[in-house]
């Protein structure tokens, strides 16, 4: 069955390339994030991370900062644990042609 011409299953979202960055100053460990995305998950400190095996290029990380680039059809569910944080620690970037 397919609703406005997608079929189920699917989510109509072509791949993007997008980095997904946090700022750990602002981060409280709240992990709104982390039902929204499977991408993000606690990491040292009890602040978010990212699973680097989804990553397209490392995973960085600096006192200040948590920062990821993925390419695929995802970038909704970044957007949406984005959205989710009561914080605004976390933003998302489409990055045309770069990895």
């Amino acid at each position: 069955m397919t609703t406005d011409g997608v079929a189920d299953g699917e989510t109509g979202n072509a791949e993007a390339t997008y980095r997904v960055a946090v700022d750990l100053n602002a981060c409280d460990g709240v992990f709104a994030c982390l039902v929204r995305d499977d991408r993000f998950v606690e990491a040292d400190g009890g602040l978010v991370g990212f699973d680097p095996a989804d990553a397209v290029t490392s995973v960085e990380r600096t006192s200040d900062k948590a920062a990821a680039t993925f390419c695929d059809e995802r970038i909704d569910e970044a957007q949406a644990a984005a959205t989710a944080c009561p914080l605004d620690a976390i933003s998302v970037e489409e990055r045309e042609g770069e990895i």
